[in-house]
């Protein structure tokens, strides 16, 4: 598989919790809970890092996982998320509009 890079979802409204994310969707209002692991890689999500670079830096000082598996996993998993709105995934750095002057960033 090619570099993917993800970037959070700009219509989101999101909550850290006792180490997990609550992410509402801003589109129809659904509540997604991230356990750790995904919300270690939406935190980092910006659009600039390669997610193997998240996985490299992020996931296996976190957890005892192999390279390759953890790699694969974090594909799954933001491949997922994005289906529901949550990030977005490209094989190319994710730029995000600014915000207009008085909205919050």
């Amino acid at each position: 598989m090619s570099k993917l890079y993800i970037a959070r979802s700009p219509k989101l409204a999101a909550r850290a919790l006792d180490g997990e994310m609550m992410i509402m969707s801003g589109t129809d209002s659904t509540l997604y809970t991230l356990n750790k692991t995904a919300t270690i890689i939406w935190q980092a999500a910006d659009g600039k890092t390669p997610l193997d670079e998240i996985v490299e830096r992020r996931i296996l000082p976190e957890f005892e996982i192999d390279a390759a598996s953890a790699l694969q996993d974090a594909e799954t998993l933001a491949l997922d998320l994005a289906s529901h709105g949550i990030l977005q995934v490209s094989e190319e750095p994710i730029t995000q509009p600014k915000p207009a002057s008085g909205e919050a960033a």
